[in-house]
Formats: C-alpha cells, sequence, structure tokens
C-alpha cells in the first residue's frame, strides 16, 4: 500500500496517517519514504512517481503490438504515434512538475523586494502552464504575509512566464508571427504542436517576445572584421498600413478630413499617404574595400566583353527596423552600432542614402556629435532613376537613342560631372521646347544632380572601393516590411507591427537563437528575481 499526498498539509502520510520524511529517489523514478522510529521492520513507504506517463507509455506499446495497429497503413500510424506520443510528453511533464512539487524544501527565510518576511508558507499552491505539449499544473509553496503579493521561489527555479502560455509556445508563437501573417501563425503552431491559441494571444505572445531587442544587441560583443575593412551603414523608409488610431498626428487628422471612403472607391496617391506609417530601417555591415571603374559600374558596348570587378560583400550585416521610432531615432540607433563596432574611429565610416536631406542632415549631426568623419555617398540607383525620367522627355518610347543618352549621362556621373550633366539637361530642355510637364520632369532631375553634387563623388569611392549603391538597405526594406507587413487587407496596429518588425530584424540578423537565450536570461531577472530582497532568490539550505 503506498503513502498519499495530502493536498491540504502539502506533507507525505502513511496509511495510518503518521508523517514520513523524505529519504531518497528510487532508481525506478518512485519516491522512497524513509521509515518511521516506531515500524523499524517494516519497509520504506514508496510513493510510485510517473504512473500516469507509465500508463501512457504502456497503452502506446499496447496498441502498437496489437492487431489494430497490424492493420493501418504508415500515414495513419504516424497520425496516431503524434497524438498520442504529444499526450505522453504532456504526462511526463506533468508527473515529473508533481515530482518537484512533493520535493520542494521549505526556506527559512524569504524576503521580498518591499523588505518584507514572508513568514507564513502554504504548500500546493496550483497554477495552470499551457505548453507546447499540452496544459501542466505546477504546485508549489506559497511565501504569504499579511498585504503583501505571494512568492513562489520554485516559480524561479522553473523560470515560468507570468502568463499562462510557457515560453516554449511564446517561441513559436514568435516564430511563425514574423514568417506570415497571424492567421498563418495560428495554423502553424497547431501543425508543430497540436496546441490552438487564439490570433490575439499569438499576437501578444509576439509582442512579449521582441521587448529584449535594444537591450540585447547593445549588450552584444561586436563582431569580428579585417584589418581595413570599411564600415558602411545606411537607412530608407517604407511605409504601413495602419489603423486610424496608430497613425501620426498629421496623418491622422488628414485621415479624417477625408472622410469614411466606400469600399468600392479607389483612393488616390494622397488618400494613400494618409493611410500610412513609415516604418524606419537601418543597416550597419563590414565590407573589403574593392577598386572598381566606371566602366565596372556601366559597360560600354565595347566592354561587353570584358569582366567587370564585382562590388564590396557586406559581412556582419545589422538590421534595425521601428515604426515607433522615427528616423532621426533610427539613425541615431544605426551609429552607436558603428561606434561600437570602431570605437577608436580607426576604419572609414561610409553612409549610403538615397538622398533625403533629413537623413543627411542627422547623419551629419550624429557624426559631428561622435567627432568622426563619414562620407555621405548618394546611391547611383537614384541617379539612374531620374537620369531615365529625363531621356523620356527628350526621345519616343523604344528609341535606342534613349539607353544610348542615358548611358553617356551616367558615365559622365561617374566621373564626377553631376553638375555638368545637370547643365547639359537644362539646355537641352530648353532647345527642345519642352512643355510644363516634361520640362517640370527634367529640371527635377536637374536640380537633384546639381543639389546632390556633394555627395555624388563617385569617382573617390570607386578609386577607395566603396559601395555606391543601397542594395542592403533596400533589399532589407521589401524583405522586413513589405513581405510581411503589406499582406492584403492587413491593418496594422503600433505594437503589433513593432513586434514583428523586431523579430523579422533578429531573424534576418541570423540571432534568432542568441536572442532567445538572452530574453529568457532576462525573464528570469525581471519576472523572478526582481521580486526577492537585493534581487537573491533564496535557495534550500
Amino acid at each position: 500500500m503506498t503513502a498519499g499526498l495530502d493536498t491540504r498539509a502539502g506533507e507525505l502520510y502513511a496509511p495510518m496517517g503518521k508523517v514520513l520524511p523524505f529519504r531518497r529517489r528510487g532508481d525506478d523514478g518512485a519516491i522512497e519514504v524513509g521509515r518511521d522510529a516506531g515500524r523499524q521492520r517494516s519497509e520504506p513507504v514508496v510513493v510510485a512517481g510517473f504512473a500516469s506517463s507509465r500508463e501512457q507509455f504502456e497503452s502506446l506499446v499496447s496498441f502498437m503490438d496489437g492487431t489494430d495497429a497490424a492493420g493501418l497503413e504508415h500515414a495513419e500510424l504516424e497520425e496516431r504515434l503524434d497524438r498520442d506520443g504529444r499526450e505522453l510528453l504532456r504526462r511526463l511533464l506533468d508527473d515529473h512538475l508533481a515530482l518537484r512539487a512533493i520535493r520542494e524544501q521549505r526556506l527559512e527565510s524569504v524576503v521580498g523586494d518591499d523588505e518584507v518576511r514572508r513568514g507564513r508558507v502554504e504548500r500546493d499552491h496550483r497554477r495552470v502552464l499551457g505548453t507546447v505539449f499540452g496544459e501542466v499544473t505546477v504546485s508549489r509553496m506559497a511565501y504569504r504575509a499579511p498585504e503583501h503579493r505571494n512568492l513562489h521561489p520554485a516559480d524561479a527555479a522553473l523560470n515560468l512566464p507570468v502568463e499562462r502560455h510557457s515560453h516554449g509556445l511564446r517561441k513559436l508563437a514568435a516564430w511563425e508571427a514574423a514568417r506570415g501573417s497571424f492567421d498563418d501563425a495560428v495554423s502553424g503552431i497547431e501543425r508543430a504542436c497540436g496546441q490552438q491559441l487564439a490570433k490575439r494571444q499569438v499576437e501578444e505572445l509576439a509582442q512579449i517576445a521582441a521587448v529584449d531587442f535594444e537591450d540585447f544587441y547593445q549588450a552584444r560583443k561586436p563582431a569580428r572584421c579585417k584589418r581595413g575593412d570599411l564600415l558602411v551603414i545606411s537607412a530608407d523608409g517604407k511605409g504601413i498600413v495602419m489603423r486610424p488610431d496608430a497613425l501620426r498626428p498629421k496623418a491622422a487628422l488628414a485621415r479624417a478630413r477625408q472622410g469614411p471612403k466606400h469600399p468600392q472607391t479607389r483612393l488616390a496617391s494622397a488618400e494613400k499617404s494618409n493611410y500610412k506609417r513609415m516604418a524606419e530601417i537601418g543597416a550597419v555591415y563590414d565590407a573589403t574595400p574593392v577598386p572598381r571603374t566606371a566602366a565596372d559600374i556601366i559597360a560600354s558596348d565595347e566592354d561587353t566583353e570584358r569582366d567587370r570587378t564585382p562590388g564590396p560583400v557586406a559581412r556582419n550585416k545589422w538590421l534595425t527596423a521601428s515604426i515607433v521610432n522615427d528616423a532621426g531615432t533610427v539613425i541615431e540607433q544605426i551609429l552607436d552600432e558603428a561606434q561600437r563596432r570602431d570605437p577608436k574611429h580607426q576604419r572609414t565610416w561610409v553612409a549610403l542614402v538615397d538622398g533625403n536631406n533629413h537623413q543627411i542632415q542627422r547623419i551629419k549631426a550624429g557624426a559631428k556629435a561622435r567627432k568622426v568623419k563619414v562620407t555621405i555617398v548618394v546611391d547611383f540607383v537614384h541617379v539612374l532613376e531620374y537620369l531615365w525620367n529625363a531621356t523620356w522627355c527628350f526621345h519616343a518610347a523604344r528609341d535606342p537613342a534613349a539607353e544610348q543618352w542615358v548611358h553617356r549621362q551616367a558615365t559622365a556621373v561617374l566621373k564626377g560631372r553631376a553638375r555638368r550633366v545637370a547643365g547639359q539637361i537644362r539646355r537641352k530642355a530648353t532647345n527642345a521646347r519642352l512643355g510644363p510637364e516634361n520640362r517640370k520632369i527634367a529640371e527635377e532631375a536637374a536640380t537633384y544632380l546639381s543639389r546632390k553634387a556633394p555627395n555624388l563623388d563617385y569617382p573617390t569611392a570607386l578609386k577607395h572601393g566603396w559601395p555606391i549603391a543601397t542594395g542592403i538597405i533596400e533589399g532589407a526594406c521589401r524583405h522586413i516590411v513589405k513581405d510581411r507587413m503589406d499582406i492584403t487587407g492587413a491593418r496594422w496596429g503600433l505594437t503589433g507591427a513593432e513586434a514583428v518588425l523586431k523579430l523579422r530584424a533578429i531573424k534576418t540578423n541570423g540571432d534568432f537563437d542568441a536572442y532567445w537565450r538572452y530574453h529568457l536570461e532576462q525573464e528570469r531577472h525581471h519576472v523572478h528575481e526582481a521580486r526577492y530582497h537585493d534581487h537573491t532568490i533564496p535557495q534550500a539550505a
């Protein structure tokens, strides 16, 4: 006859009611209880451990060994093992937690962060924990004091979350929510572990999972780089369709003035802008300089057979993204990351931008504050876009001369003649007597070239092997923002959008596993250690 567990007092009792102290754990997983002084000749009373798990295992083995399983195809066997195997794992975890509850020893002193000692102890305080295997029950001692919250040191040993769902479910929700829509995340979690979570629960778990993004990267050691490597920074923005309450004040006011739109109404460009909020993406990476010439960028007809030198390759890429913080804040973050990588300013810093004046001003201000020289280079692809816009003002559609004209002007810009090209565009527009619309387009191209000329020093950039295109940040905007946030019909809240952006940045950086270890460490500190005096969780003697 085995001893039972009195759930009111939490002690082990013999069949006649006498308390039996712990002795040791048996090899079979059972708990062996010491002999009572008055029963020297009797055998120790043993509480059978993992009985529920053993029952499930034997049931599963019996089925697989029986005639019913013998008549099933392998796909049906997989389904049965998947379902019953999960239940076996759930019971194993549940039985293990029950065993820990029995073994938990009373602590002499438990003092909270309020410096109040919890002198009253109650056993069998229970809570439900939803895990990747299913729901289990956690039973532990509660240390109490009048008018103060209970403390559960056993929760710290398990690093239990505040919410009902386990860290395993949180991790799965974070991974799936960053990969696709929240509806797809719900389905993905069910496929992965058989657990059903509501869409709102997945969104909330993803938000909790992303809270340590900034702290993780501030604490991370900088990646090693080769001697002489460039330090490249870049930033860009991408609009995300938001719910009305998540728009910036100016956009929210403009949208309110527009009034409700009929479902069949097609929005104009100006109206679309009032439905979006700009997310800012930042990038920092290392690259080995690769000297090149203008012919390596744009080959002439005579150079078609010539092997062109490829540009610098990005390494140790780090991305950040935010829709809560503005462009200036994100630029400060990427400058901080660059500062961490090169605190003594021994490397060459290059900033790649698309010509946005606000970005350029913030980079200059940040560089000045850090007393570091940053060479700002405007993306050459944006220059090409302006040149192509201009060429169609002077040439008919499909005219081969249009491409030849762009080639000549682009080559001139690469050779440092941006202002001369701007003057040629203006003269050509005058001589061609362009109409108002085409004249405006040509003037925009000329103005862009003349105003950005200080940052179009491509001869120096190519000579020293610097990159001259913002492909890294453009690709990041597409991957981190557009591929996930522009799902048809998506309307984002501020908190949910911020969490998904950060999780996608972590995954793109290849840091998800390292981040998750850090996140769990922070959970233990903030959820458990912070509740005790001197942030020290008491241990059994």
